[in-house]
């Protein structure tokens, strides 16, 4: 599995590259052809918010306009992926990947941050 990684906007690049959010080849294509649907589409938003068993919960989406606190980082040609400054404290360093199991397909987060999940997979927790 390759990594992509390529400039930051300015808000992000003080972030040491190990810190950065990061996304593989197959998440890239995969989260490109999401935005390919929707034109106003400029990035798509990584965020957390608290819920679940664990704790916390990814949300995602596409991102239609920046918000004042986001970190923005380019992670391919063409997409950038927005955190807000409060998700970024418990996503750091996450390389987001998008895998196939069986006839299921969807995005996964290894987080070096999280250290417990709940036994559904949905929310997580961190140290």
């Amino acid at each position: 599995m390759t990594t992509m990684a390529v400039e930051s906007s300015s808000t992000a690049a003080a972030v040491p590259e190990a810190d950065r959010i990061r996304a593989t080849e197959k998440a890239t294509r995969h989260i490109l052809k999401q935005m390919e649907s929707d034109p106003s589409a400029i990035g798509f938003r990584l965020e957390v918010k608290r819920t679940g068993c664990s704790g916390w919960m990814y949300v995602v989406d596409l991102v239609r306009e920046a918000r004042d606190d986001d970190m923005i980082f380019r992670v391919a040609d063409g997409l950038d992926i927005y955190v807000d400054e409060k998700s970024f404290s418990f996503v750091h360093g996450t390389e987001i990947d998008f895998v196939s199991e069986g006839l299921t397909r969807h995005l996964v987060f290894n987080n070096p941050n999280v250290t417990a999940e709940c036994g559904c997979g949905e929310s997580f927790s961190v140290g």
